[in-house]
């Protein structure tokens, strides 16, 4: 099992130091530490194992480290910033798991662009030798980029011409979208092994500066400091330490304090159910800081972040997600309440900000999702946009026998713009898209408890059977998907869920994802004489000519 829980204490691939408000994250990957048998991580070339490790060090720095403003990305070896994705580890890889790879280490650079967007976290890179492929795309995840001045230090994205597959890691999108590279730069580099480095390379816009070697280490401490004197990060604050996730697994499911997952295997099925808080949450900064991870909210977006990817990772045939909710929407709405006003808190808003990207996680997985809300149900402010994350949702119009608790949907304020999706638009806004009028709508019954026929005349529940047939259209509607083709499937959610604006994300999980989806299963990239299969055995791949 893939297991993404994990501490510094354990770190086996980065090194994690402080100095004032400047923290920096080495790279130091242990060549035999893979996370499969079968290839070593030469050159600091990274697999998941790696970046699970990358990531946790960054929702580290986020909640452990307030005083911190900004943080340097390097490299702790000689001469080498980081080769990219272990070449070896994707060509032994089976499909998912190169997919499943590219998903995570794409989440996690667009995290430390949240990071240094919204938490006020800058991130600086300081390329101390040649930065191939990935290693590349780690670096346009950062805010400026410096590479080292030698005469052999380069930056490369040579996956068209040495791999027959693409940058998978949104390089292809940062270089246009983000750095601004002029689209015959881009085209002549995306086609250049050996890369660009010196004068060029800040010409092109590849990089922000280059600097000797002998003046490196005090220009990057002197940009750190100077991105770390614009943050709005208390320098004075404690930290809370995020402790190990509670969490037991067994062949029939996962059990945290508020999420639980339950398999029906036959089904190819996993119900989802998260629970409200138990009491009202704190609502003073000081008892929030106090609570630390108890926090309901932080809790939450801790247990529903580990449970996506470990059914990502670990559990590929359950293509169906079920979620409900249970528990007191009133403790939901005041937990909604205290988020709201104390967003001004640096803890509060990261786990705002946590929140936001454990959604965006459902957004982007390559499974169907189906909401019921049920008797006891608590789709209620943040816990409702599990209701419109999924792809349809079924609503129970009355009561079943021995329970007289109505279903009912409560909305809060945020719900109308603290957890914007990948086009930069609220669920409510991309299920409305272009109709104020709706929005407006729904808005206006903030705080109302909405029953069934009020939620789909809303537009807030696609079905809202009653008692008579709700349990049969649930039936079938489950029924039904499991007869589908997972591949159809997963095109046509992402699809669909991608409505409204293109930016660099839904670029990276719409586009790119599907383009490398498909190239990762072609001949010339992974058949027995394709590139991915050949590279480094001096062989020569055989392309079939064949532009589909």
């Amino acid at each position: 099992m893939i297991e993404f829980r994990t501490h510094p204490d354990r770190y086996k691939h980065w090194k994690l130091s402080f100095d004032g408000p400047v923290a920096t994250l080495a790279m130091d990957v242990s060549e035999d530490g893979g996370l499969n048998p079968g290839y070593q991580l030469k050159l600091n070339s990274y697999d998941l194992g790696v970046d699970i490790e990358l990531y946790d060090a960054t929702q580290r720095l986020r909640f452990e480290h307030p005083e911190v403003g900004a943080v340097v990305l390097t490299s702790a070896k000689d001469n080498v910033f980081c080769a990219g994705a272990n070449i070896k580890m994707l060509g032994l890889a089976a499909h998912a798991e190169k997919v499943n790879f590219c998903k995570f280490t794409n989440e996690t650079r667009n995290g430390i662009e949240d990071a240094s967007k919204f938490s006020r976290q800058a991130y600086i890179c300081a390329i101390n030798g040649t930065a191939a492929g990935g290693g590349y795309e780690m670096a346009l995840a950062t805010d400026h980029i410096m590479l080292v001045d030698d005469n052999a230090s380069a930056v490369s994205l040579p996956e068209v011409p040495l791999l027959a597959v693409l940058p998978g890691t949104g390089g292809l999108t940062r270089v246009v979208d983000k750095r601004k590279v002029r689209r015959d730069h881009a085209d002549f580099f995306c086609t250049l092994t050996e890369g660009i480095k010196g004068a060029r390379a800040v010409n092109w816009k590849l990089v922000d500066e280059v600097v000797p070697k002998s003046k490196m280490a005090d220009m990057v401490g002197q940009r750190a400091r100077e991105f770390a004197a614009k943050t709005d990060r208390p320098a004075a604050a404690s930290g809370i330490a995020l402790g190990e996730l509670s969490r037991e697994v067994n062949e029939d499911g996962v059990a945290y304090d508020h999420v639980t997952l339950k398999y029906e295997r036959a089904n190819n099925v996993v119900n989802i159910t998260v629970a409200a808080p138990s009491e009202p949450v704190p609502t003073s900064p000081a008892d929030i800081h106090a609570a630390g991870t108890a926090f309901w909210p932080l809790a939450l977006a801790r247990e529903l972040d580990d449970a996506i990817l470990h059914l990502r990772a670990n559990e590929q045939a359950l293509g169906l997600w079920v979620v409900r909710t249970e528990g007191d929407s009133d403790l939901v709405a005041q937990a909604d309440q205290v988020l709201a006003d104390n967003s001004g808190d640096w803890l509060v808003r990261e786990v705002t900000l946590y929140l936001k990207r454990v959604f965006k996680r459902i957004d982007v997985t390559s499974r169907s999702v189906i909401a019921m809300v049920e008797p006891g149900s608590c789709f209620t402010g943040t816990l409702a946009e599990l209701l419109f994350t999924a792809d349809r949702s079924f609503m129970l119009d009355g009561v079943l026998e021995g329970d007289n608790r109505p279903a009912t949907v409560r909305l809060t304020e945020m719900n109308f713009g603290a957890y914007p999706m990948c086009n930069d638009l609220t669920r409510l806004e991309t299920r409305f898209l272009d109709d104020a009028a709706s929005v407006a709508a729904v808005r206006a019954k903030i705080g109302a408890d909405l029953t069934a026929r009020e939620a789909e005349a809303l537009g807030l529940v696609t079905f809202a059977p009653d008692d008579i047939d709700w349990d049969d259209e649930v039936r079938m509607a489950i029924e039904e998907r499991a007869s589908l083709s997972p591949d159809a499937l997963t095109g046509m959610e992402a699809s669909l869920r991608f409505a409204g604006p293109e930016t660099l994300e839904t670029k990276i999980f719409g586009r790119l994802t599907a383009w490398q989806n498909w190239i990762f299963q072609r001949p010339n990239a992974v058949g027995a004489e394709g590139a991915l299969k050949l590279f480094g055995t001096g062989k020569r791949a055989n392309f079939d000519e064949n532009r589909v």
